[in-house]
């Protein structure tokens, strides 16, 4: 038993000397393809939290070089250019135009595909797409994702655009009774040949810019079972371990069973954002979800707004150093490393200062969230604001999370049967990478 004193949290491993830890059972589902990829959580950065709508190529490639001199050798990977990279609206706009951008020609292919904006994406000029960027990134070793709104442009099914590969036009794929209450980009895709015709197509163009990474929004909340299924078919035979990632949320804990054979992470919150209710809630809606990821697909607290952020995005306050306290950072990356969660940081990156990459480089911390066990966290104890969550490891030891949702210091005490303990064992606090001796 342990007794100590904490204002916000204590996070502890603790190294079992003698006994195993039972694994978790085998999911009662048989393996779909996709969980072949993705086997932990990925860690990446992601360009809409910092750049909104208007994020550009010289922006990217940034983000790009910053995480591979200082980020990549602690296991983050993956850029994703997010949010309407196809629009030429102008990079030097800093607010958030979405609904004033309805109508706007949109950047596209002869067949309806949406294509990089070459006034913000130079190395896309003459059709060549996200191929030359993605080149870039990859010689450097990383990963390159993209977003796209789930259904089909607008503008292609009005044109009755043909659909590569096949006899269909986008007429016969688009739904116009189906829109997104937020983008004025897309009508919905009807589920019939077409519309599978249609997602086949963007895998195919995906495929040959050399895509790693594709996260698909307004596809969750609502949950648009048909068409989430439809992109996990054109994935699946495309030659490409493409991670698959649905959003926003938060989505249904009763979609349980049908997004975790589809989807490699799926949103289980709405936009998360610097602000405290946004991560005391997180803490409610992962316990909503406990038992449910794995190796392959993993529930997905959403985007790390830490460091320079809203620089253009602006949909969620002006531009700032994140409102979080040091405490609240730690606390956020104890939670997301044990749930556990992908790691998707939203800050403008060569704007980080050293106390808050050494969060982000504890190497100890991220092997929790990258076990290769995946097995997620449990809210064992749950009293006056104080939690304790338990994550079994591969190698038998337990990583614990001291949580303190109160808004003053408490005495905590973690017993040995709360975390599913006997006898003498020997803990570490992953953070000051200290040792606190054997306990009973």
């Amino acid at each position: 038993m342990v007794n100590k004193n904490i204002q916000n949290l204590l996070f502890a491993a603790v190294v079992l000397s003698a006994f195993p830890v039972v694994l978790c059972a085998d999911s009662p589902v048989a393996n779909p393809s996709c969980w072949k990829w993705a086997s932990t959580p990925p860690m990446g950065w992601n360009s809409y939290d910092a750049w909104g709508s208007s994020v550009t190529e010289k922006e990217v490639l940034a983000n790009a070089r910053y995480l591979r001199e200082h980020l990549l050798a602690h296991g983050w990977k993956y850029i994703v250019t997010d949010f309407r990279w196809y629009d030429s609206v102008s990079p030097d706009d800093d607010r958030d135009i979405t609904r004033e951008r309805t109508g706007a020609k949109l950047f596209a292919d002869d067949y309806g595909r949406l294509l990089p904006a070459t006034n913000r994406f130079p190395s896309a000029v003459g059709g060549k797409g996200f191929k030359p960027l993605a080149d870039q990134i990859h010689a450097t070793g990383l990963k390159f994702g993209i977003h796209m709104m789930r259904g089909i442009p607008r503008q292609a099914v009005y044109a009755r655009s043909p659909i590569e590969g096949g006899s269909f036009t986008a007429a016969d794929a688009g739904n116009t009774n189906d829109t997104c209450g937020w983008c004025p980009d897309m009508f919905g895709v009807r589920d019939n040949a077409a519309g599978q015709a249609w997602y086949d197509s963007c895998a195919r163009l995906w495929v040959s810019w050399g895509v790693d990474f594709v996260k698909v929004d307004d596809l969750s909340n609502p949950y648009h079972s048909h068409e989430i299924e439809m992109i996990r078919k054109a994935i699946d035979p495309c030659g490409r371990p493409i991670v698959f990632s649905t959003s926003p949320g938060p989505t249904a804990p009763a979609r349980a069973n049908h997004i975790s054979r589809m989807a490699n992470m799926w949103r289980i919150s709405g936009d998360f954002w610097d602000r405290w209710p946004d991560l005391n809630r997180a803490f409610d809606l992962f316990a909503r979800w406990q038992g449910v990821g794995g190796p392959g697909h993993w529930p997905d607290l959403d985007m790390i707004p830490f460091g320079h952020i809203g620089i253009k995005c602006t949909i969620a306050g002006p531009e700032r150093q994140t409102r979080f306290s040091k405490n609240e950072q730690v606390m956020l990356m104890s939670l997301w490393a044990l749930a556990p969660s992908p790691l998707m940081l939203g800050a403008n990156l060569p704007d980080l200062d050293g106390w808050r990459l050494s969060l982000l480089t504890n190497d100890e911390v991220l092997a929790v969230n990258q076990d290769p066990l995946g097995n997620p966290a449990r809210r064992v104890m749950q009293t006056n604001g104080v939690e304790i969550w338990v994550k079994d490891l591969k190698d038998g030891s337990k990583a614990i999370g001291l949580f303190n949702r109160g808004p003053a210091a408490q005495d905590v005490t973690l017993g040995w049967k709360d975390a599913g303990l006997t006898g003498q064992q020997t803990l570490r606090d992953l953070w000051s990478q200290k040792m606190w001796g054997c306990s009973k």
